[in-house]
């Protein structure tokens, strides 16, 4: 039997996007916008209790499903939402993520943080925080082509 062990982690993100508050809070509230820089969601229910949940991986390879709730929202100004990340039948960690949109002169300073918990090794904080920043340099270069 394979050991068992959970790795509790924080990081934060900031980026400053030349896009006003509610310009950046509407990328991460409507479908559609969201759909162009995070995985396309299967369901999208923007609201406190409701869920986002999305599916997908490379052909032929693993299946990832992204299954969030969202637990508070305080529109253009704050995202809370907890979060499970599954490789096919594996879990791989567990999440609470608050998003803050904050003026910054003409722009918007965003403040992602993540504080998970990393399953039994199939993941790691370095990992998710790489691809976070990925996933918010593709949203200031959506951002910034509007």
């Amino acid at each position: 039997m394979n050991e068992r062990f959970a790795i509790p982690d924080t990081f934060v993100i900031e980026r400053v996007y030349k896009a006003s508050p509610p310009q950046v809070f509407a990328s991460w509230s409507d479908p559609e916008l969201k759909a162009q820089w995070f995985s396309k969601p299967d369901t999208f229910d923007f609201r406190v209790g409701g869920q986002e949940k999305s599916q997908g991986g490379p052909p032929g390879g693993p299946v990832f499903t992204f299954d969030a709730r969202y637990q508070d929202i305080v529109p253009k100004e704050r995202i809370v939402y907890t979060y499970t990340l599954d490789m096919d039948e594996t879990r791989l960690s567990v999440s609470v993520t608050t998003v803050e949109f904050k003026s910054e002169g003409a722009g918007t300073k965003l403040i992602f943080t993540e504080q998970g918990i990393f399953l039994d090794g199939h993941d790691t904080s370095a990992q998710r925080e790489h691809g976070t920043k990925e996933m918010l340099d593709k949203l200031g270069e959506l951002l910034e082509n509007r």
